[in-house]
């Protein structure tokens, strides 16, 4: 079978733009109907009654009122005048909502794109296909953005307003962490290592806690890589953000413990009514435990969802506790 001149052209336009045949059709009859009435008077209670017929062969297009034509002597050419710009219009609405469709099936994943502008919107990038929004809670504090310059940002959410579909990206949300370490741990790609769990102050720290189901595999060795190369990719995208690595565990007491690192704990008591914990380090470890303005032990605190109570002792009594948990290593 021959394809029209028409018709070759009606696929063209659709597979150029990413939209269906129907998608196009549509348009063009909404477009002739509006030149249609904008030349003929009709009654409200006739609108029903209007509708426009198009030849996908030929291109031949008709206007009908129920079953009568009406369509004006040389009323295609002023039709064509006037569907041309309602058509290039419905196209790019057609095409945004096309790509906005495709971005939210990314939703999770890492983008990359260059700053396009910056208003007071937000930052404004370019994505390739569309331009993506990041607003002023999804920044991270104190990151300076520049126009032209090259980032890495989560597609975190597409929403509908006024304007039309809206592409959310984020470098703020914890869930960029999780995203940037499936890019650098073929682990996690394979569903061997997973991330338990985050908690993040963006811009100064991040602790993550992670797991393997395979028990060759040591997960926080996984996602810290040889020589701490694949940890240090993910803090160079976050422009030096420190970042904590530790291994889940079911334990609460153990899995406090390794979250309060680079501490060294000497004892957790658990207070399970409260969802408390009491942990005891030595003296020269309690501001470790606790961190700059309390940052570590906060975040080891949203990591585990345990409160947390750090507690120093006296370097004597720092070697009986390790004696202590020594001895009943040994019992077990």
């Amino acid at each position: 079978m021959v394809i029209s001149e028409f018709k070759a052209a009606l696929n063209h336009l659709a597979s150029e733009r990413n939209i269906t045949v129907e998608d196009v059709i549509s348009t063009l009859k909404e477009a002739v109907s509006a030149a249609y009435r904008k030349d003929h008077e009709v009654l409200e209670d006739d609108l029903k009654k209007l509708n426009v017929r198009v030849n996908e062969e030929t291109g031949e297009i008709k206007v009908f009122m129920e079953d009568t034509d009406v369509t004006p002597i040389g009323f295609g050419r002023i039709a064509s005048q006037t569907a041309k710009q309602v058509i290039l219009q419905k196209v790019r609405e057609a095409e945004k909502e096309s790509i906005a469709s495709k971005y939210k099936e990314q939703i999770g994943l890492v983008a990359q794109g260059y700053i396009f502008r910056i208003d007071r919107e937000g930052v404004i990038m370019d994505l390739g296909k569309t331009q993506g929004i990041m607003p002023v809670s999804e920044q991270i504090p104190n990151e300076k953005y520049l126009v032209n310059q090259k980032y890495k940002v989560l597609i975190k959410d597409v929403i509908k307003d006024t304007m039309g579909s809206k592409i959310i990206i984020s470098r703020r949300d914890p869930k960029f962490i999780e995203a940037l370490f499936k890019q650098e741990v073929p682990e996690m790609a394979q569903g061997t290592v997973k991330i338990d769990s985050i908690a993040r102050e963006a811009g100064e720290r991040t602790k993550v806690a992670v797991s393997s189901s395979d028990s060759k595999v040591d997960a926080s060795g996984a996602c810290i890589g040889q020589r701490g190369v694949r940890v240090q990719a993910v803090t160079d995208e976050l422009n030096g953000e420190k970042i904590d690595v530790i291994n889940y565990s079911p334990d609460a007491d153990k899995f406090i413990a390794s979250a309060l690192a680079p501490a060294h704990v000497l004892d957790v008591i658990l207070n399970h009514e409260e969802k408390s914990a009491s942990v005891k380090v030595s003296d020269d470890q309690q501001s470790l435990a606790i961190g700059k303005e309390g940052e570590n032990a906060r975040l080891a605190a949203k990591l585990t969802g345990w409160r947390i109570n750090v507690g120093g002792v006296s370097v004597s009594e720092a070697k009986a506790q390790e004696d202590t948990n020594a001895a009943e290593s040994t019992d077990l």
